[in-house]
Order: C-alpha cells, then sequence, then structure tokens
C-alpha cells in the first residue's frame, strides 16, 4: 500500500502513447498483484493450468506487455528482493487480512453470492516464489527485460530513473516519490471507469504523471523533508503518528522542518527507529550495475510456455503475436528494431 500523500499531489494526465520510447521501470509485484486481484471468473475462481497452478498473472503479464510493444514503449520489470526488517509487522497484517478474505471468499461462495464471493476473492491473492519465476521467464520469452533488486523493488526503479537507465518508474503506490524517484507514472495502461469500492458508483481513471521536482516545489520543502512527512504519515516500515494526514505533516514540516524539531517542541511525539526508517529511503539499498535489454519476441518459446505449459487458447495467443507482427511487418520493422530505434 505504501504512503499515502493523494491528497497534497497534483498530477498530470499523460497518454501511454507519450510514453513512445521511452523506458520506464515497472514496480513487478504491483502489476502482478493487480492480475491476480481482478483476472479471475465471475465466482472469484482465479484462473488457473491443468496442474491446478494459478495463471491470473501470466494472463495480465502478457497482455499488458504486448500494449506496451504495440504503444513502442520499452518497459522493464523490476522485482522486490529481501524487504527491511522493519516491514515486517507490514507483511505479516497482510498475510492475515488476505487469509481472513480468502476464508470469506469461500464462506460467500458456499452461501451462493457469487458477487460478494468475487469481492472478497480480490483481496485474498498470493504471489508465490513459481508465479515470480514464471514471470520472469515469460517476460524473457517476451523480449522484455528483467531486473532483481536487492531490497525493494520501488526503490531500485527510483534509483534507475535517477541514474538515466530508465525515463521513469511506473507503480501504484507513492512510496517511489519518498525514495526519490524523479518522475512516477501511476494508472500506466489503465483508462476508463473504475467503480469505487462498497458503491454503485463510478470514477474516470487515467495514466498519471507527477514529477518529484514539482512536488517538493508546490509544498516548498526538501526531499528529506517529504520522507519526515511520509514518516509521521505513515509507511510500509512504521505505523505514523496517529491523527497526522499529509496536510497536517506538511503544516508541521513547514512550521518545524524536521521531525526531531517537532518532538524538541513537543509538537508530536517521538518517533520509534527513526534514523533507520530515514535510511530506508534515503539511503535505500539498490543495485548499481544492473545491465537489461529489449530483444525481439520469441514466438515459440511463448506459444510453447502460454498454451502448452500452461493452457492458454492457441488461437488467442498466436493472433495476438500475429497482430503485433503484422504491425511491425507494414512498418518495416521487428520489436527490437523498434526499442532500438527510439
Amino acid at each position: 500500500m505504501g504512503v499515502d500523500i493523494s491528497q497534497i499531489l497534483h498530477p498530470r494526465k499523460i497518454s501511454l502513447s507519450a510514453l513512445s520510447g521511452k523506458a520506464v521501470a515497472i514496480d513487478a509485484f504491483n502489476s502482478l498483484y493487480q492480475f491476480l486481484s481482478i483476472i479471475r471468473l465471475p465466482d472469484g475462481t482465479p484462473l488457473r493450468n491443468r496442474d491446478g497452478e494459478v495463471t491470473s498473472h501470466l494472463s495480465g503479464l502478457f497482455y499488458r506487455c504486448i500494449n506496451f510493444i504495440e504503444a513502442g514503449m520499452k518497459p522493464v520489470f523490476v522485482f522486490d528482493g529481501e524487504p527491511p526488517a522493519l516491514k515486517e509487522e507490514t507483511i505479516r497484517q497482510r498475510s492475515e487480512a488476505r487469509t481472513e478474505a480468502e476464508q470469506a471468499w469461500k464462506d460467500a461462495l458456499a452461501a451462493g453470492e457469487i458477487r460478494q464471493a468475487w469481492t472478497k476473492a480480490t483481496r485474498a491473492s498470493r504471489l508465490t516464489g513459481m508465479m515470480i519465476e514464471d514471470s520472469k521467464r515469460l517476460l524473457k520469452y517476451m523480449g522484455v527485460p528483467s531486473v532483481q533488486a536487492p531490497s525493494e523493488g520501488e526503490a531500485q526503479a527510483a534509483y534507475m530513473v535517477e541514474a538515466g537507465q530508465a525515463d521513469a518508474a511506473a507503480s501504484q503506490d507513492f512510496d517511489s516519490m519518498l525514495f526519490g524517484c524523479p518522475r512516477l507514472i501511476r494508472n500506466l495502461a489503465i483508462s476508463g471507469k473504475r467503480r469505487i469500492p462498497k458503491t454503485n458508483r463510478f470514477t474516470q481513471v487515467e495514466p498519471e504523471e507527477i514529477l518529484l521536482s514539482d512536488l517538493l516545489g508546490s509544498l516548498e520543502i526538501t526531499r528529506e523533508q517529504l520522507v519526515d512527512m511520509g514518516i509521521m504519515i505513515g509507511t510500509d516500515y512504521n505505523p505514523g503518528i496517529r491523527g497526522i494526514g499529509p496536510k497536517k505533516a506538511h503544516k508541521i514540516i513547514k512550521k518545524y522542518g524536521s521531525i526531531d524539531a517537532a518532538v524538541g517542541e513537543r509538537a508530536i511525539d517521538p518517533v520509534e527507529s527513526l534514523e533507520e526508517l530515514r535510511t530506508i529511503f534515503l539511503e535505500p539499498s539498490v543495485s548499481m550495475h544492473e545491465e537489461f535489454s529489449w530483444k525481439d519476441i520469441d514466438r515459440g518459446a511463448v506459444i510453447s510456455f502460454m498454451c502448452d505449459r500452461n493452457g492458454f487458447s492457441v488461437d488467442r495467443i498466436a493472433s495476438t503475436l500475429d497482430r503485433v507482427s503484422k504491425r511491425e511487418q507494414a512498418a518495416g520493422l521487428s520489436t527490437l528494431d523498434k526499442w532500438c530505434q527510439n
């Protein structure tokens, strides 16, 4: 989930076509959890292959990559590594919530409440080691590079943008900004109406861009102060200070300059593990020498993996690959040519 600073952001709408030729470091876990959550049968059952293994994430990843390739975007998926020790409590809480949601899903199915069952099932998604390895394998066959972060994927993606290895990072979470990401894209490849949870109302959703320089400039703060704001609000690594949201955190930072100063004036309670929290965001564990490149789609390998191994329709997968190939032939370019040209 990450820190919630949406109230103080002013994102700009952006089209997928505007990212043509741009390298975008994508939060892999964030994307895979989205696919696992929403790609389900009407009763909430995830897609599975003949061995009973969940394949919803592979369907989402395949078609998402196809959309990116057709748009001329250069995606690179960044996978999480070992989480910081301070994230253990958040991970435990999320695991418990998924277990409760899974039981609620089963109860709803038993009661014949299909719509309720689907809603509960979306909150019960789990990402396993096998799913991660299969996702990396599919990306390889599609010519899309992946990067294994030593710790948090968002931190690695932020570093890649800052170092010029990518033009932007893509994630639904705002932690990327605390990690120092110069340019964040949210709602990537999402456009249209989305139902507001627990209501029958819908909201328009479009890709949006957030620039760190604009955010800091509008708030008139430094990145270090933004991190202090995030810590007061609450992150994946600490619960935050009760009663403090984005706007109040901003007021405190503008008045006192830092958490330390605010604590010294008894404006807020002390924050446990403050320096360790700051270090997570300001000096994250990242790999500085990752090398990656984009390649042509290996059609045979994709069909073998998706259809023979995981039971997806040969006609659908092949026709989708044919569509990409025909467009490239009409333009006189291969996928690799398109990527190298931009």
